[in-house]
């Protein structure tokens, strides 16, 4: 039989975790769009698969600098672009998390074989709040190198609505929670500008990531051996997620068996025509 203290210890670590779990709850529907004050047309992402956003649309670096998203463009990679904001109480942070726990697994590096556009929404955060958060982000990565190639920008309201227009990202400002309602996911562009790929949630793995890249880049990046790990996999639309594609690897079981019997062959050809020589040798 339980002790009266043993008791008291369980329902509080009991009312500890529902307490918790009501602070988690509150914050996450905070994010997660109250349908009683925001309108499901002022929130959500829109795919504009093919369209290409603008070159003029500018913004602040991380030095303050005034740039143009043209000065980034073709230069042989394409891009990941997250929309959120630096102050977001939760679900940004999610946002960069899940990216960063992917960037951490992937053997590519951004500013080698593809750049990150890390843009926030909210018009009052400063170029020196972006400099802080690109700062943390980089420090914990342990990859220094990638600092030229993890943009984090700050911009006005106006260029703002223009880009994520652009790229059917809807968002609204919620007064009851004093915080930027909107959905989450990471958009990928060609070196142009063009959108090849939306990764929806806060989970973004490093397979997801890798091929998602791959098709922006439309197959020019990498090694060998990534074009062909990537070959097997093939954006699914009803899951959101790269699966695996049967006939494509068959097709590459299929060549390899060939490249093995051949190999095989040739070798018991030359075995073959090395006793035939011997052989003559001996008479």
């Amino acid at each position: 039989m339980k002790t009266n203290e043993s008791i008291r210890c369980n329902t509080f670590v009991l009312l500890f975790l529902f307490l918790l779990l009501s602070i988690f709850s509150e914050s996450a529907l905070a994010q997660g769009h109250d349908a009683e004050n925001i309108d499901e047309d002022e929130v959500g992402i829109e795919e504009m698969l093919g369209d290409q956003i603008s070159e003029d649309t500018w913004f602040y670096n991380e030095k303050g600098e005034e740039i143009k998203i043209g000065d980034y463009l073709n230069r042989d990679k394409p891009f990941i672009l997250a929309l959120v904001y630096y102050e977001c109480p939760l679900l940004c942070n999610l946002i960069l998390e899940g990216m960063y726990r992917g960037l951490q697994d992937l053997s590519w590096t951004p500013g080698d074989e593809f750049e990150i556009l890390t843009i926030s929404i909210a018009s009052d955060e400063s170029p020196e709040l972006a400099k802080s958060q690109k700062a943390s982000y980089i420090e914990d990565y342990g990859r220094p190198e990638a600092a030229d190639g993890w943009h984090f920008w700050t911009g006005e309201e106006d260029q703002i609505e223009k880009l994520t227009n652009e790229v059917g990202f809807d968002f609204t400002w919620d007064e009851s929670t004093q915080e930027y309602i909107h959905a989450s996911s990471l958009i990928f562009l060609s070196e142009e500008g063009v959108i090849t790929r939306y990764l929806h949630g806060i989970d973004y793995p490093e397979l997801s990531l890798r091929n998602a890249l791959y098709d922006a880049a439309d197959g020019n990046i990498g090694s060998p051996m990534d074009r062909v790990v990537l070959y097997c996999y093939e954006y699914d639309p009803d899951s959101e997620s790269y699966a695996p594609v049967a006939i494509n690897i068959m097709k590459i079981g299929g060549a390899a068996t060939l490249v093995l019997l051949g190999l095989f062959l040739g070798i018991f050809w030359y075995r073959e025509k090395k006793k035939e020589k011997l052989s003559v040798q001996n008479i």
